[in-house]
């Protein structure tokens, strides 16, 4: 292949915006080689602007569960967009989707619509402390959960690429407030609740962790937390942002039969367009201005555009069961690729839950941990990486990123995939 015109706008890019891109991860600094820059996308593929097409199992990083374009998102807000794209006002595609949220997600009450996952998370967290009264927070080493300030500890994803657990500019104030313990560990968890659980006001955590690799819950892991949260009075919060609507349309905290106290929602619920909401107990959204006193504002919170997507999207992932047919697609990838991993056992690793997977290099043949993660080698991912990208698989430009299937994702599309991993792997450990 070959990426003349992605190379020259990289260039330019790199005149105008900070390391040419406006997120660090699609810098392909972890995979080598230049970012590709894209100018379409329909169902499975997408084209970059040298004309290459590629089966796509980034997704946007998750939102397109429906896949590209997908008719009827487009033309939601293609309808809606002619009646105008921002009012700054109240509108019926609120409560709309509110009521599909609501309905669909155990835990969620009320919900308040944002403009990001990040936004989302912050928010919740705020709101629980003004809840308590209390000011510590804790998450898990290895989520990640958006870039507010004290949230940037021990984090994940993008970060992880570059090697920093932290990040400059936050402050010492702000980190000494977020409390930091190992995924997975109840007994480190328990510990830190009995010393400081009075002076926590939320846990915050991905039920399923996709920003460190694709971590899954120990046996019980998730009702020890959340009995310890309720002991100690700490609002638990599931941040959903990509779970949420991906593992079922009650997200998480349905397929494990937990119910957090708050959750955090984003990616599909916007149908592809930017988006996030937060929402969980009536008592605690209660204390939202206007009805209290914890303050968060936004012009394009319930953009009519995200909307009117988002009612789309998942409107048709209930109607049309979209779910169950992905389970099915994961579940066909795992049993073909799996021929394939057992010719390189104790080189390579593929984790899956419904239609999430993960790839790592490693000689074990479990990943429960941060550490786990840490330890596989990413140098070998990169030249993964290129390999199946010359064979026009775009994965996420990270191996520390999940891969997503959506609905437009085929057998064949499959099946081509896995004769990519295979003959790549063949290359990369030989």
């Amino acid at each position: 292949m070959k990426f003349e015109k992605s190379e020259g706008l990289y260039k330019k890019a790199l005149g105008l915006l900070p390391g040419g891109v406006d997120s660090p991860v699609r810098a392909f600094k972890s995979v080598g080689g230049t970012p590709l820059f894209m100018k379409e996308g329909s169902g499975s593929r997408i084209t970059d602007e040298d004309d290459n097409t590629f089966i796509d199992y980034c997704m946007s990083w998750g939102p397109l569960i429906l896949g590209h374009a997908d008719s009827d998102v487009v033309e939601a807000v293609r309808e809606t967009a002619l009646k105008g794209t921002s009012f700054g006002t109240p509108h019926r595609f609120e409560p709309e989707l509110a009521e599909i949220v609501v309905q669909s997600v155990p835990s969620i009450e009320k919900v308040r619509f944002v403009s990001s996952g990040t936004e989302a998370t912050m928010s919740a967290i705020r709101l629980a402390r003004g809840f308590t009264g209390r000011d510590k927070i804790v998450k898990l080493d290895g989520c990640y959960h958006g870039h507010a300030d004290f949230l940037l500890v021990a984090a994940g994803s993008g970060l992880a690429t570059f090697g920093t657990p932290d990040s400059a500019g936050v402050t010492e104030g702000n980190a000494r407030d977020t409390l930091v313990v190992s995924y997975n560990d109840t007994a480190a968890l328990e510990e830190l609740m009995k010393r400081e659980g009075d002076n926590i006001a939320a846990l915050i955590l991905e039920p399923v962790p996709c920003n460190y690799g694709l971590i899954l819950p120990n046996e019980g892991y998730l009702k020890e937390v959340r009995e310890l949260c309720s002991r100690y009075g700490v609002v638990l919060i599931f941040d959903e942002v990509i779970s949420g609507f991906r593992l079922g349309m009650g997200g998480a905290q349905e397929y494990y039969g937990i119910k957090p106290d708050l959750t955090t929602l984003g990616k599909i619920i916007g149908g592809g367009l930017p988006v996030g909401a937060y929402g969980g107990r009536a008592d605690i959204m209660a204390m939202i201005a206007p009805e209290g006193p914890v303050y968060q504002a936004g012009t394009l919170s319930g953009n009519p555009l995200a909307m009117a997507a988002g009612i789309a999207a998942l409107s048709k992932l209930k109607r049309d069961k979209v779910h169950e047919a992905l389970a099915q697609k994961g579940a066909l990838m795992q049993e073909r690729l799996r021929p394939v991993t057992d010719k390189h056992k104790g080189k390579v690793l593929v984790k899956g839950i419904e239609s999430i997977f993960c790839i790592y290099f490693t000689g074990l043949d479990n990943i429960t941990s941060v550490d786990q993660v840490r330890g596989c080698d990413m140098k070998l991912f990169a030249a993964f990486h290129r390999e199946m990208l010359n064979r026009g698989i775009y994965l996420s430009p990270s191996g520390y990123e999940v891969g997503f299937l959506s609905s437009a994702h085929s057998a064949e599309d499959i099946d081509k995939t896995v004769k990519s991993i295979d003959e790549s792997l063949e290359i990369v450990l030989g």
